[in-house]
């Protein structure tokens, strides 16, 4: 049975060969000079501190005198950022995925590069080689910022001169039509036809989902977690409190209100999951095979009839749909409708749209969640018509 690291620093030592004081980190000794001398201590201080504040291991040294890489800093930053970029339940983020994406061009072109040579010239390197590989330019955008918040980091920390970070920030960001990036189309809402053309083609879990989200604009990521005990059904209108959120790391809330035609979506599915995920995959198949076999044509054989379910499928259905499930059986279905494809994001521009021509731009904003207005602009198109009958009549 393996022991339990002890919480305390390692201890002030003599050692009485050189009369010095050391301490042992991570296995190395570092003499810290005269034994029980006022420098000693302070040393002594100075290296526990940092020990302690890098989790427990000293800043990342160079082998043997060689200069730190780039490689080696990139080791020491994914370590910190799995560590840092997590979930208020301690779970991973998205985000630490994200750097490694953004860091695997400087990876393969500057592994084995002094980190201090790394300058404006080897990032834009880096940019040339992501829009070869096809990225989008808002895309690269992030991905050069991400590399820049490493050497932020590394200089913070000291493995890097801070004149090292400073020369990356004069590399501006690509600019529409400026570069030979790759240009997406901005996220437009989608059409009542388009919605309802999928659903002959969708599970009704999925379909019930597809309304709850074009009804009250909520993340697909605040969708697929909803659970009947994160609902407070005490009043008229129901409050649901996602477990986690976009923004918690900001400290943030979010409240997602449930109106009477939400309310009728999932009820059902509140009542056969009070505790648990409300859209599961597998209520999913069991609702879908009921049904065809109701539906079927030709009656069940007995063989059929006494056949159980397998025990340990090879691909059992997940706890819970997930963003890319929920958003691979909107695309499938769209395909089977013949329609051009959507996405479910494109549903939270349909409501943010539908609420601000009804209601204004501050409804849309606190229906979804924002801090700003101008964030509210991106969601939520501008009201053409409007702006044409007012024009109509003083223009």
């Amino acid at each position: 049975m393996s022991r339990k690291p002890s919480q305390n620093p390692p201890p002030y030592r003599h050692h009485k060969p050189s009369d010095q004081a050391v301490v042992t980190l991570n296995g190395k000794d570092h003499y810290l000079g005269p034994f029980d001398s006022e420098a000693s201590h302070t040393e002594y201080d100075r290296l526990v501190a940092e020990w302690l504040a890098q989790g427990r291991r000293l800043p990342a040294q160079g082998e043997e005198g060689q200069e730190l890489s780039v490689g080696k800093v990139m080791l020491a930053f994914i370590r910190h950022a799995d560590q840092y970029y997590v979930k208020p339940d301690g779970k991973p983020s998205s985000e630490a995925n994200a750097m490694r994406c953004a860091l695997r061009f400087a990876r393969k072109l500057y592994t084995h590069l002094p980190v201090r040579k790394f300058g404006p010239k080897a990032l834009k390197a880096c940019r040339e080689a992501m829009i070869q590989a096809g990225l989008s330019r808002n895309c690269i955008n992030g991905y050069v910022a991400r590399i820049r918040m490493m050497f932020k980091w590394a200089a913070a920390e000291e493995l890097v001169s801070p004149e090292v970070f400073h020369g990356l920030q004069a590399v501006s960001g690509l600019r529409r039509g400026r570069s030979a990036a790759r240009e997406t189309e901005p996220v437009t809402p989608v059409s009542d036809s388009q919605v309802e053309a999928i659903r002959p083609f969708v599970l009704p879990t999925v379909w019930a989902m597809v309304r709850v989200q074009n009804l009250t604009g909520m993340r697909s990521g605040e969708l697929t977690i909803m659970r009947g005990c994160d609902i407070d059904r005490s009043s008229q209108v129901w409050v649901y409190t996602p477990a986690t959120h976009k923004t918690a790391h900001h400290g943030l809330s979010r409240t997602v209100y449930l109106g009477p035609r939400a309310q009728e979506i999932i009820a059902p599915y509140v009542r056969k999951n009070p505790f648990g995920y409300l859209f599961r995959p597998e209520d999913a198949m069991e609702t879908f095979n009921m049904n065809r076999r109701k539906n079927r044509r030709s009656p069940m054989t007995p063989s059929q009839a006494k056949r159980k379910q397998k025990s340990n499928p090879q691909n059992p259905p997940g706890d819970r749909y997930t963003t890319a499930s929920y958003r691979r059986a909107i695309t499938r279905a769209c395909d089977r409708a013949g329609i051009p494809s959507w996405h479910p994001h494109q549903l939270r521009h349909t409501a943010a749209t539908r609420i601000r021509k009804e209601f204004g731009i501050e409804a849309a904003r606190v229906v979804l969640g924002h801090t700003s207005a101008e964030m509210t602009e991106v969601y939520a198109e501008i009201d053409k018509m409007k702006a044409s009958d007012i024009m109509a009549r003083v223009g």
